[in-house]
């Protein structure tokens, strides 16, 4: 049972991380762009423009999914409950697998939509 709650604090660490830094990115974005804390990438450091809507997106998605994996990840680990410590630990690694989809999937969801609001200099596109 005590390895059962272990699986559970590290499987929940990936959606807290999401839903934490998704509220950050929301509510307190990085006011300056810099190369060490935020979402960094060559579009979304363009100018301020891009900074501070890359990380309103990237906030929005990590908010929405980190709830999803984090209600997805209470529900698969109660299941995992009294099964041995070898399947407790095998499906809860592969639970962690799983979670990473959605926390890297940020990136491309977000250079998307960069690229559909901002041109290749960082310029914002007129709204169709």
């Amino acid at each position: 049972m005590g390895f059962w709650f272990l699986m559970l604090f590290f499987d929940l660490l990936i959606p807290a991380t999401m839903l934490g830094f998704g509220t950050l990115f929301m509510k307190r974005p990085p006011k300056d762009i810099n190369s060490v804390f935020g979402y960094r990438t060559a579009r979304s450091m363009k100018n301020q423009a891009t900074w501070e809507f890359a990380h309103c997106c990237a906030g929005r998605f990590w908010v929405r999914w980190g709830w999803i994996t984090l209600a997805g990840s209470l529900v698969w680990m109660l299941l995992l409950l009294g099964k041995t410590a070898d399947a407790v630990g095998l499906w809860g690694g592969i639970l962690c697998g799983v979670q990473l989809v959605p926390m890297l999937a940020v990136v491309p969801v977000t250079e998307r939509a960069l690229k559909r609001h901002f041109d290749q200099f960082g310029r914002r596109l007129p709204e169709e």
